[in-house]
Order: C-alpha cells, then sequence, then structure tokens
C-alpha cells in the first residue's frame, strides 16, 4: 500500500489515495462512501475478550463484497479527525483503490459487545456534517472517477445529517446524463433525490419502502405498487429485499437482455435456505454481488442469482461485507427466479 499527498489534518484542498492496486477501467465499480466509520467490536473467543477494529459504513461493506468477487472498486470517501486517520490505512485491500478528500469534519465511531450473540451497543460517536467546501471537493472526487469508470454506487452514511440529499440528486443526474451506470441503495430523502437522475439499478428493504410511505404494507401486492411507483419516478430495475424467508422482489428493467423477458415483469428471487450467524449488512451484500455481476457483464437475471447469493452468504457470517467468490457462485446455481403472480 502506498499513501499520496499526506496533507495535515484539517485540510481541504488536496486529495489523499490509498492504493492496493490500480482499478481496471474496464469493469472497475466506483463506490460512494461519503463518510465511513470506526467500528470496535469485542467478541468472545474461549471466554476471553477478542477485540476487532475496522473500517465500516454501508458503501466499505459493499467495497469488500465487490472486491472479493474479483471486481475492482475504487472507494470515494471523505476522512477527518482522529478517527479518520485511523480509518484511512484500514480502507484499501486487494483490488480496492481508495480516493479520499480530507476534511475537517470528525467520522462517527462505534463500539458494539458481540459477546451475547447479539450487539449491545457501548458506546457510538456520530460524524460531523461536512461543509459546503468539503461536499464540493466529494462531488468533483466521485463524478471524476464515475465518468473515468462508467459504473458507481451511491450508499449512504451512517448518520442522516452529515451529508445533504442533493448532493445524491446531483451525482445522480451528472453521472447518468454523462453515460455512466448508477445504481443506488438508499432510503428517504437520498432515495427521492436520486430518483431524479433516472438511475438504473435501485435497492431497497421492505422496511424502507413502508418506513417512506411507499408501500401501504408489507404484503407483496402493496411492494409491487410501491416499486411500480419508483418505475415511474425514474427507476431503472428496482429490487425489494425482504426479512425472513419472504422471497425478494425484483422490477426488471430495460437493460435485461432476455428476449423473454420484457422489461417491467415481476420476478421473485427465493434465497437458499441457511442457518443465520447474523443478519445484519444482507441487503448491502445484496446490492454489491448485483452491480459486481453487471459490472463482469452477467445478464440482469444471473446478476440477481449472484446478489442474492452474497446476501444469504453474508447471513451465515459474522464479518459484514465478505464473502468468497466460490461460496457465492455455489449458492448462486441455489437461487431461483420465479414470475411474480
Amino acid at each position: 500500500m502506498t499513501k499520496k499527498a499526506s496533507p495535515s489534518r484539517g485540510a481541504t484542498s488536496d486529495e489523499q489515495s490509498f492504493e492496493s492496486e490500480s482499478a481496471d477501467r474496464g469493469n472497475a465499480v466506483v463506490i460512494f462512501a461519503p463518510l465511513p466509520v470506526l467500528t470496535v467490536t469485542i467478541e468472545d473467543l474461549s471466554g476471553e475478550a477478542d477485540i476487532h477494529v475496522h473500517a465500516g459504513g454501508q458503501g466499505v461493506w459493499q467495497s469488500r463484497m465487490v472486491s472479493s468477487l474479483g471486481v475492482p472498486v475504487v472507494l470515494c470517501c471523505a476522512l477527518g479527525g482522529e478517527t479518520g486517520d485511523v480509518i484511512g490505512p484500514m480502507l484499501s485491500g486487494k483490488g480496492i483503490t481508495v480516493r479520499t478528500v480530507p476534511v475537517t469534519s470528525r467520522n462517527g465511531s462505534y463500539v458494539h459487545d458481540r459477546r451475547s450473540g447479539g450487539r449491545d451497543v457501548i458506546a457510538e460517536t456520530a460524524g460531523h456534517p461536512l461543509d459546503r467546501h468539503e461536499t464540493d471537493s466529494l462531488y468533483e472526487l466521485t463524478l471524476t472517477e464515475g465518468l473515468t469508470h462508467g459504473r458507481v454506487l451511491l450508499s449512504g452514511p451512517q448518520e442522516d445529517d452529515v451529508i445533504s440529499p442533493d448532493l445524491y440528486r446531483r451525482l445522480s443526474t451528472d453521472l447518468g446524463a454523462n453515460g455512466c451506470q448508477v445504481a443506488a441503495d438508499l432510503s428517504g430523502e437520498r432515495l427521492e433525490a436520486v430518483l431524479a437522475g433516472k438511475p438504473s439499478l435501485i435497492k431497497v428493504s421492505h422496511e424502507e419502502l413502508l418506513a417512506d410511505g411507499r408501500a401501504k404494507s408489507e404484503d407483496a401486492k402493496d411492494l409491487v405498487e410501491g416499486m411500480r411507483a419508483m418505475r415511474k419516478d425514474g427507476a431503472g430495475t428496482v429490487v425489494v429485499s425482504r426479512s425472513g424467508a419472504a422471497p425478494a422482489l425484483a422490477l426488471l428493467g430495460e437493460q435485461d437482455p432476455d428476449n423473454s423477458t420484457r422489461g417491467g415483469d415481476i420476478v421473485e428471487i427465493t434465497m437458499p435456505s441457511l442457518e443465520p450467524a447474523d443478519s445484519a449488512g444482507a441487503g448491502d451484500s445484496m446490492t454489491a454481488g448485483i452491480v459486481s455481476a453487471l459490472a463482469q457483464g452477467e445478464s440482469l437475471r444471473r446478476a440477481l442469482q449472484i446478489g442474492a447469493a452474497c446476501g444469504a452468504l453474508n447471513v451465515v457470517r459474522h464479518g459484514l461485507g465478505t464473502g468468497g467468490a466460490r461460496a457465492v457462485q455455489t449458492l448462486a446455481e441455489r437461487v431461483e427466479l420465479r414470475p411474480w403472480k
């Protein structure tokens, strides 16, 4: 790993880069992870406390899954404060190139105790909102990388108030208008904002649809109605993950190359049956798997199978955004896509 252009803390005009290897321009995925968090988890190891320190946040976890499937990642984010100093070197990995904007804001952090089998919150510190100049720098960085590589996944921050939803509108609109494939895993105001750019892929959970008032109930019929409404608002393919054993739903977009499928068809995605270890992060891994497969030239239907396999594999592991490519391919063969009726 090499570290370039190391500015003093609080600088906002220069850019930092932590690189593990160069991103392939042919199929690299740019992931917008605005303000990563420092995560400390306490596990049990033969009756003793086992402490793990990692960089985290939705986009960071997705970058791990994308890179584990053999797709290069360019991770765009902001780092600041003591937590940012610690997070920076931990973001990179095999196949992940990190582009950062140094900011005066502080990245968030949390300490979770998992020795009981759940996630007991010991302490949490929120990240600080970015100012106008820092936001502009992060926009410029992500726009440049997105136009360079042609495929961007927009993920959300850990806290609602650190980034204005309007930044998502600008990125989605400007990237899409210049031929970039935009995917988003968002909810609330950020989802509403990103729809303005007519993204090619939207992934949400059914809980998020309910919370946003886009579905009347968790019944599949109401979820499908909400998905169709998002299509009218500008979304291409819409994927809705569901909790428990309920199959995920996908409203297929026009990029489906299967001549037997008309854009607008709804399919159920039946996951492999596996005993869960930790359900956190399954939806994020699903999104990462879909985007990875599309970047590798897979059909939309195959991408949905791979995404479902990533989500299922994440559930049986304790690390977020983790899973091996061989296991994903094996589980993908057991994912069924059925027409929704």
